[in-house]
Formats: C-alpha cells, structure tokens, sequence
C-alpha cells in the first residue's frame, strides 16, 4: 500500500504533509509506504487534484487508486482484474453537468468534451437508459480507478482536468467545477484509455469495489447511516487493538462514532434496504439528529 502525501510548495499556504507523527508510524508500522508528490496545478485551491499528481509519483506497473476515506472488506490480491481496460467508481449521483431548460444538453456537453480528448461520445453511452438522462453518459465517482500504468493515466487525468478547467469549450463554460473537476475529467480518462463502466468495458466485475470487497465512506456519519453490516464489523474489527485505538479516537468523528454511541445511534435512523435515494436527505437527517460530523 503506498500513500501518497502531498508536499510543501508555492500552491499551499501551510503544510499538507501528515502532521502527526503518530498516525505517520501508525501507517509505516503497518507496511505503507508514504510517497511524497508535488503539487503543479492544483493544491489548496483545489484539493481534489492530489488524487491526479499524486499519479505522477506512483512506480510503474497495474495499479488501483483508493481515496483515504475508504475501508478495504476483502483480500483484493482474490480479484480478477484487466489492468489494460481502466475503470471507476459508479457510486455516484448525478452530479456534473447540470443542465439548463435551453440547453445544452448532456449530448451537447459530454460529446464536445469527449471530441476534444480524441473520443467518440456514441461509443461511450450505456443505451438502457434514455436519451438525456444522466445515467446515459458515462460518468465516474473518483473514490476509486485503476489501470495499467500511472503515468499514462496521470498525464491523461491532468491534461483532461486542465483542458476542463482553463479551455473549456463553450458549452460547459456556465458549469460549476469546484467540487466535480475531476469528476468531470474521469470520464475522459477512462474512454481516452480504452476503459469503461465496471462490467462492461472496464477490466473488473461489477460490484467488487463499492461492494464485497471495499466501502467508500467519506464522511464516517454517513458510513454507519448507510453501509453495510460486514462494513461496519471490519471498520470495529480494525480500530480495536489499543495501538490504532490510542491514534483515531484523536480525531473527534472516529472517538464519537467508532468508539462512542452516535455511530448506534446514527444506524437506528435507517434501514439499508430501503434508503432514502437522494443522499442529501440522509445528511439532512442526521444534521436534525445532531448526527453529523465530517
């Protein structure tokens, strides 16, 4: 496991390093290795890019990129993956673009973009879907993604994201890219490097990641509203020995969730099996409830 720490430089007012020495030989004492990378075009003005230039750090060979927010189930070294067909996360909503009733609309958008990047939109589209619905389109969250070689994918994520957010054609000019750039950008990547949705044209099965073998969480509130039983048994099975004990009840949302009563009482407000399909009424929800921390 490498982890990749972004480094002090001109894009960031203050240190983004890790800055606790005992979540540093936490990490270390369980066999990570931490990767320093620069920041070029993103840092603190945008986040979101660490995940694109950390890319550029990374040695050669197959990879999967996972954010930090993620909690591994299974043994992934059991999976069957085809490193050489990219894929990405289809835990997502529908987020970017936002269409307006004049147009344009999702073909106009997601097909200049795509020409642009040297792509064809009618070869990415999922035709089970309608005409102008957004799950039509291809459209990734960047919790996780693989490939074959992070250099290729790194020059790709950049080049798109930077196409997206300095020259964007005329048609996406009126879009809001903070937070959804690299989201916006995944898409690209993905089918500029012979990829596609997990299942189909991505190397590996449908509902391996965000499914049996990993859980992304992002926020821990939402993690014990809305994962699953053996999601949760993982997450307390790995936070029980005293020495990762002593290092996440540091940081407030693990202490309160984890180890104290909100993340029981936070589960008692749903029903996995029947949640409410917009995630803002869980977060809405859990903030009435005094549930919510990020």
């Amino acid at each position: 496991m490498i982890v990749a720490e972004p480094q002090p430089g001109p894009l960031w007012p203050d240190d983004p390093r890790i800055p606790d020495s005992a979540q540093r030989n936490l990490l270390q004492s369980l066999d990570a290795e931490i990767a320093p990378f620069e920041n070029r075009h993103f840092g603190s003005a945008y986040s979101y890019g660490n995940k694109i230039e950390a890319l550029a750090a990374m040695p050669a060979g197959p990879f999967v990129f996972f954010d930090t927010d993620t909690v591994i189930t299974a043994e992934l070294a059991d999976i069957v993956i085809d490193f050489t067909r990219p894929s990405a996360s289809m835990k997502r909503e529908g987020t970017w673009p936002q269409v307006d009733l004049y147009g344009p609309n999702f073909n106009d958008m997601w097909g200049v973009l795509h020409e642009r990047r040297g792509g064809r939109l009618a070869d990415t589209l999922d035709t089970r879907w309608p005409d102008n619905h957004w799950r039509r389109y291809l459209y990734f969250n960047a919790g996780w993604f693989l490939g074959d070689d992070p250099q290729a994918f790194y020059r790709a994520f950049r080049d798109a994201a930077l196409m997206i957010r300095d020259d964007p054609p005329d048609e996406i000019v009126t879009q809001e890219l903070d937070p959804w750039l690299d989201q916006a950008a995944l898409p690209l990547v993905i089918h500029e490097l012979n990829g596609g949705r997990p299942g189909d044209r991505g190397g590996v099965a449908d509902g391996i990641f965000d499914g049996s073998h990993s859980f992304h969480y992002r926020h821990v509130s939402l993690m014990y509203a809305t994962a699953p039983d053996d999601v949760i048994a993982a997450v307390e099975a790995a936070a029980a020995p005293n020495r990762i004990k002593k290092v996440l009840k540091e940081h407030e949302p693990f202490r309160r969730f984890i180890y104290q009563p909100k993340g029981t009482k936070a589960r008692a407000l749903f029903d996995r099996d029947d949640l409410p399909r917009k995630e803002q009424a869980i977060r809405n929800l859990l903030k009435r409830k005094g549930l919510w921390m990020r």
